[in-house]
């Protein structure tokens, strides 16, 4: 996103503040679900986005549109969002798709809040993720944009019906069968990542060949939090094939201190 969507979602999210402050944790689920149905919406009606986005039209026109379109289908928090988004100047359509679902899931997150699971919800975010990526056919079948979204939804409630949060089957559900999925692993992890930030926390994506104990655990998110100047959480996964060492990434900075690593650096400089 460019300047002014940011500055568009930035409003759009001081509103569902305003809009969820203080309510009860089952509305603000509702709340979300409404929000994840517009986007779909959205996503597949690409002349209602271009409408609702369209810079040559007047603000209040915009938002007339999207009254007209959801009172009497979503609740009023539903249409006095989308009525906010569509006030603001994006840089382009799809930006406003994903305004609306960035909406959907910080009001998800906001009721796990609520709720007293957060901590629970990023865990089992982490969890789900790494059983997608370790997974080749899971990954093909949600990564899939042509795939039907009924098999996908039937699939997902299979897997996760009854094993986790409301919130998070609810933020998987809606994530993993929109059109532009992208990499299922990827999209899974960015809403783990969401779930940490809310936490005042930076996620540290830590790959070893044995697993850590409880100390060494410590040790490391104190080195990070030191490095980074923030609270630093961990999410560990084992993988063998590193031999040894760690492979640290935090966003986009990745820490390479394998075995495996240091082996192919020396073949390199050897064949060179």
């Amino acid at each position: 996103m460019d300047a002014s969507s940011r500055e568009a979602i930035a409003l759009s999210r001081e509103r569902l503040a305003e809009i969820t402050r203080g309510a009860a944790a089952p509305g603000v689920l509702a709340l979300a679900e409404e929000l994840f149905a517009v986007a779909r919406l959205l996503e597949g009606n690409v002349t209602l986005r271009r409408a609702l986005s369209d810079p040559s039209g007047k603000p209040a026109d915009r938002a007339a549109l999207a009254g007209r379109i959801l009172d009497g289908r979503v609740s009023e928090a539903t249409v006095d969002l989308v009525q906010t988004v569509a006030r603001q100047r994006w840089s382009r359509p799809l930006d406003l798709v994903e305004a609306v679902e960035t909406l959907a899931t910080e009001a998800s997150l906001d009721a796990a809040e609520s709720r007293g699971e957060l901590e629970g919800v990023e865990d089992e975010l982490f969890r789900f993720g790494r059983i997608v990526v370790g997974n080749r056919e899971l990954t093909r079948i949600l990564s899939d944009d042509r795939g039907s979204v009924e098999g996908k939804t039937a699939l997902l409630d299979r897997l996760l019906s009854g094993r986790v949060s409301p919130v998070t089957e609810q933020l998987l559900r809606n994530s993993l069968t929109s059109r532009h999925v992208g990499t299922a692993g990827n999209r899974v992890e960015r809403l783990s990542e969401a779930a940490s930030a809310r936490r005042g926390r930076s996620v540290a994506h830590v790959i070893t060949a044995q697993p850590l104990s409880a100390t060494q655990e410590q040790r490391l998110r104190d080195v990070l939090g030191r490095i980074y100047g923030r609270a630093i959480g961990l999410q560990v996964t084992v993988d063998p094939d590193v031999l040894g060492g760690l492979v640290v990434r935090v966003g986009d900075e990745v820490i390479d201190g394998s075995v495996a690593h240091r082996l192919e650096a020396a073949g390199r400089r050897l064949t060179g």
